[in-house]
């Protein structure tokens, strides 16, 4: 499984290609704005189709571009039903924003939950729910590549904005500990805006929340 980091759209949001040449297939966590342009010459260099989407939740950034991946791959999409409202009408967040964002609903194929098991690319990845940033907000913890894709939850040395709507940091404080902070430590923890970290740095050294 090779991995392919592609920070995309107005505020460099980190989307996740994940791809199986030996499979022929593909998944994508997280969809931020013009993310298709980016991700169609590495399927086709690599021979993939892309066969899911993942969204770790529903803010603007992380599903802007969603609809134009899932009209132009047939990508099957999964979330976490507690950001429905945001994913199938994704307009209030413009409310807001205060702004326009040009964001298009998307049709969700499953909606997951907490501790359910996602199969693709010849393994499995595990559902942990971690709210507090946003409602919905999930994490996809790949057990044997070590690998957490987080979303806005925890940061490298930081967290996820709780004074959004939907936010509530007390919420968060006990997902992170509850959830992140019982991985392994030496998992390689994936976050929706700037560098990996592991779960023992931050344990360790995140000024917000300590293990």
């Amino acid at each position: 499984m090779n991995l392919h980091v592609l920070p995309a759209g107005p505020i460099q949001t980190n989307a996740y290609l994940l791809t199986a040449r030996e499979l022929g297939e593909a998944i994508l966590i997280d969809a931020p704005g013009g993310i298709w342009a980016v991700i169609e010459p590495i399927l086709e260099r690599e021979k993939c189709r892309l066969a899911q989407l993942w969204l770790t939740h529903g803010h603007w950034d992380h599903t802007q571009g969603g609809a134009e991946v899932v009209r132009q791959s047939q990508a099957r999409v999964c979330a976490h039903p507690d950001d429905r409202v945001m994913i199938e009408t994704p307009e209030i967040m413009e409310r807001f924003m205060g702004e326009q964002l040009n964001l298009q609903p998307i049709h969700v194929d499953r909606w997951v939950k907490q501790g359910e098991q996602l199969v693709a690319l010849g393994t499995t990845a595990e559902v942990r729910h971690v709210p507090g940033h946003c409602p919905g907000n999930v994490l996809f913890y790949f057990a044997a590549a070590g690998a957490a894709f987080v979303g806005d939850a925890l940061f490298n040395g930081g967290i996820g904005r709780t004074d959004l709507p939907g936010g509530d940091f007390a919420q968060l404080e006990r997902a992170i500990r509850e959830q992140i902070y019982t991985l392994p430590d030496g998992t390689v923890v994936f976050p929706g805006h700037g560098p990996k970290t592991t779960v023992a740095d931050e344990k360790a050294h995140n000024p917000y929340v300590s293990a």
